[in-house]
């Protein structure tokens, strides 16, 4: 598989009674956020969701966050302003208290829930089976999904400047652009 094939972007109007039920659920989240750790060319990236009762560190590699940023993106821009219910995802399903999920991300899933007007994450760990619920899903509103989505994008454009020749990342080094044939090192 390839990583674009592991993230699914559901329709605006999927209901989330239609998706396998989830370990556990995010339904109260107070922050949404992606972080890169690391130098430019050796960063590792992960989203950071936290709720009330607990909090999730997922690791993904750089192209499914920029992948699941693009996407999510595209959703909120396609779902009018407005449709926000006042409903909430069923709080009896929200994580056990002082919860701290920890795991690096095989599959994730982006959709919007009409009935209650908000957007959800699944995020599938790597090691669990492909018909499995998801490990976590995180509940967000239009503007949390908005801005995850912006910083996503900003912490995915952070990383090694590119080559004007060949549009390969740099190192600090430079590096060896296969549009001089190789023959040169170009420089910052």
């Amino acid at each position: 598989h390839t990583l674009l094939s592991k993230l699914f972007l559901h329709p605006a109007n999927i209901e989330s009674r239609f998706m396998p039920d989830p370990t556990i659920e995010f339904t109260n989240v107070s922050s949404l956020s992606a972080e890169a750790i690391g130098e430019p060319g050796q960063r590792t990236f992960r989203i950071l969701a936290s709720s009330g009762t607990g909090s999730a560190t997922i690791w993904l590699e750089k192209e499914q966050l920029l992948q699941l940023a693009l996407a999510a993106k595209q959703l909120v821009a396609t779902i009018p302003e407005g449709q926000q219910s006042d409903e909430a995802p069923g709080r009896d399903r929200e994580a056990p208290a002082d919860l701290e999920l920890d795991f690096k991300v095989g599959k994730l899933v982006l959709g919007h829930d009409a009935r209650v007007g908000r957007f959800l994450i699944d995020a599938h760990d790597v090691e669990s089976a492909e018909d499995e619920g998801a490990t976590v899903r995180v509940w967000g509103d239009r503007s949390q999904v908005r801005d995850f989505a912006e910083e996503a994008l900003k912490v995915c454009a952070a990383g090694r400047p590119l080559c004007p020749l060949c549009s390969g990342p740099r190192d600090p080094e430079g590096h060896t652009c296969p549009r001089s044939n190789g023959h040169r090192p170009t420089s910052q």
